[in-house]
């Protein structure tokens, strides 16, 4: 089978990306090893695919930029921010960035790289200040399906219009249904609440 030659820039990207990813997973095995959480019903720090992730938080900043009424920098939240990797990257596209995470391990690493005022130790169930973001990111924090689904429709009521919600791996597929929602794109996990 042949495949199609990649461009000298795809090729580049690759590396990066490849580079980054082992980062990532040598902190990835220690935050799963030294893990506190409940994994029946909380994940330990798992990943996502950075170049997903990268696409998702590109699309976003190109989006608000161009049709947000406000000034740049626009605020994103990362619900379990693990190690700090999606805030690392948000970041270096000009997002001002908060995160909250519950296992101490990974929060350690998150704080190290990001700063302690911008990574929390909170749980997301007691997190208050969803409304204030205007981009909120998680990846299924949640491994039990019917506490996922409702921490999806409470962050989807918490959610200000206007805000943009990435959110990787739902259970619940009623967002596509609410009025309250318009989904920004055709392949990417990405919604603007529209009305309260």
């Amino acid at each position: 089978m042949d495949f199609p030659e990649l461009t000298e820039e795809e090729e580049i990207r690759d590396i990066f990306f490849g580079i980054i990813n082992r980062f990532i997973g040598f902190y990835t095995r220690d935050s799963q090893k030294y893990s506190k959480n409940d994994t029946a019903n909380e994940y330990p720090f798992v990943p996502f695919d950075t170049r997903q992730l990268f696409d998702q938080l590109r699309f976003t900043a190109k989006y608000l930029k161009e049709n947000a009424q406000q000034q740049t920098p626009f605020t994103l939240l990362d619900i379990g921010c693990g190690i700090g990797n999606v805030m690392l990257f948000a970041e270096q596209m000009e997002f001002d960035v908060f995160g909250f995470e519950k296992d101490e391990y990974p929060l350690q690493i998150a704080r190290k790289l990001m700063g302690g005022d911008r990574a929390i130790q909170g749980d997301l169930w007691q997190y208050d200040d969803y409304a204030r973001f205007d981009v909120v990111y998680y990846f299924r924090p949640l491994a039990n399906g019917d506490d996922e689904r409702r921490f999806e429709r409470m962050i989807e009521d918490k959610l200000r219009p206007g805000a943009i919600l990435i959110a990787n791996r739902k259970m619940s597929e009623d967002i596509f249904t609410d009025p309250r929602f318009e989904k920004l794109s055709d392949e990417l996990p990405v919604w603007r609440k529209i009305a309260a």
